[in-house]
């Protein structure tokens, strides 16, 4: 099941994006961007923006278990999405996206969503009919790829 995060939500997802992290995206990154993506997580501020409702969670739960994570900032922009490895290739991320895709443009009113995808997701977000808007990019150590989708 998809849902809007609850505040008691946050350690959870935040520590399944580390893991996941780790496991599939950290080969790709310097020592720096490993460090960067762990203060990211981590960082106090982004967890009192999202308390106080400005930055957008959302988790994917099997019974009690959060099994994958999305999170938007700016209303359009993805900032995180992670599913737990055990859990890849169910549907989940793409559950994830639906729901946001909903959200974006009922409660947010926006007509797209943008996304500086990792070296490990850009595939899936091409499949998703994201487009790149220009080449892998490196930015205090983090490899990404910026892309849009037109909704």
């Amino acid at each position: 099941m998809v849902r809007n995060a609850y505040h008691s939500d946050w350690d959870g997802a935040m520590k399944l994006a580390w893991n996941t992290f780790t496991r599939f995206n950290a080969p790709d990154y310097s020592q720096e961007g490993i460090e960067n993506f762990y203060k990211f997580v981590n960082d106090d501020m982004l967890r009192k923006m999202f308390l106080a409702g400005h930055y957008q969670l959302f988790v994917a739960v099997e019974g009690e278990k959060c099994v994958g994570m999305l999170s938007i900032r700016e209303k359009k922009h993805i900032s995180l999405l992670f599913v737990d490895g055990d859990y890849h290739r169910y549907g989940i991320a793409s559950a994830l996206l639906a729901f946001v895709r909903r959200y974006a443009l009922d409660e947010e009113g926006v007509d797209s969503l943008t996304v500086n995808a990792s070296p490990y997701a850009v595939g899936f977000y091409h499949k998703k009919g994201f487009l790149n808007l220009s080449d892998e990019t490196e930015m205090d150590g983090i490899r990404y790829t910026p892309m849009e989708l037109i909704l």
